[in-house]
């Protein structure tokens, strides 16, 4: 072997040493959970969204391997109110509530419909500030945005 091929041996080893040791340091720095916010605004798609945090939960071997936080505003907020509700809804969201999914209701909205935490399923907290804040201060905390 000449001296360029021993060279390249010991950069290809040193460099296999740094990915190693690299990515045993990027592992240990992985949080325990995923941070998922699911937006929804749109009525015609409240049971969609609430399919896609079952199929979610199932994906990731259940609510104690990813925390999902569900913020509604806009027209889809009519999809929780208590009182009109879908029957499948409202057996997912009390599901769903019980597993921790973080149940979030836009303030504004809220008034432009002239509810109160009160009229929606149980479970849901409203947001003062409003939706589309929330669903910004969640991402800064570093939560993935899915708009499905």
């Amino acid at each position: 072997m000449d001296r360029r091929g021993i060279l390249a041996s010991i950069a290809a080893a040193t460099g296999g040493l740094f990915a190693a040791v690299g990515a045993g340091t990027a592992k240990a720095a992985t949080p325990d959970k995923t941070k998922v916010v699911y937006h929804l605004c749109d009525l015609d798609k409240v049971e969609f969204v609430l399919g896609n945090i079952k199929n979610h939960y199932e994906g990731v071997g259940g609510p104690s391997k990813v925390i999902i936080a569900l913020v509604v505003h806009g027209p889809a907020l009519k999809g929780f109110h208590a009182a009109t509700a879908h029957p499948p809804v409202v057996k997912r969201v009390g599901e769903f509530a019980k597993a921790g999914l973080s149940l979030a209701a836009c303030g504004n909205t809220m008034k432009a419909q002239n509810v109160t935490v009160k009229d929606l399923l149980p479970g849901f907290v409203p947001v003062n500030q409003g939706g589309v804040v929330r669903i910004a201060e969640l991402q800064a905390e570093g939560y993935v945005y899915l708009r499905p």
